[in-house]
């Protein structure tokens, strides 16, 4: 129980002292834990697939639905210009995309949008990296993304 409560505390602390750059990216590092979980129940690695696993495979889908959801939300499209308008479609291709999958539990189309996402993912820590105001820590408003 003790470790519970320090984990949860430690995870809440790193939301609650990420730069914005960061919380992005740890917001991309969740929707491909969670899309990498619902392809693993799905049986994209070889695996049998289970009927009885139907609702843990969407609840992996829908969490990363949410997360896409939330940076669609974060979008500054004053100071993002073209870059969050295409963001913007995107965001909004891929939650259209994982509808479908979900719906026909196509594992192909699953596994685009998670190497799409993994391609940001990269992009955003490239940028947090290269950018000194994002390596330091700062108070900001967190993110709940231990779900």
């Amino acid at each position: 129980m003790a470790y519970t409560n320090g984990l949860s505390a430690y995870r809440e602390t790193r939301v609650k002292t990420a730069s914005q750059g960061q919380l992005i990216i740890m917001l991309y590092d969740e929707a491909i834990k969670t899309l990498d979980r619902g392809l693993e129940l799905l049986g994209a690695n070889g695996s049998k697939k289970d009927p009885g696993k139907i609702e843990d495979i969407n609840k992996c889908i829908l969490k990363a639905q949410e997360i896409i959801t939330e940076l669609t939300v974060s979008l500054d499209f004053e100071q993002g210009g073209d870059i969050a308008k295409n963001l913007f479609a995107l965001y909004t291709w891929f939650n259209k995309e994982l509808l479908e999958a979900n719906i026909n539990r196509n594992t192909q189309q699953i596994t685009v949008i998670r190497n799409m996402i993994n391609e940001l993912r990269d992009a955003w820590s490239e940028i947090v990296s290269r950018n000194p105001a994002e390596t330091s820590y700062k108070e900001v408003n967190g993110v709940n993304i231990a779900g």
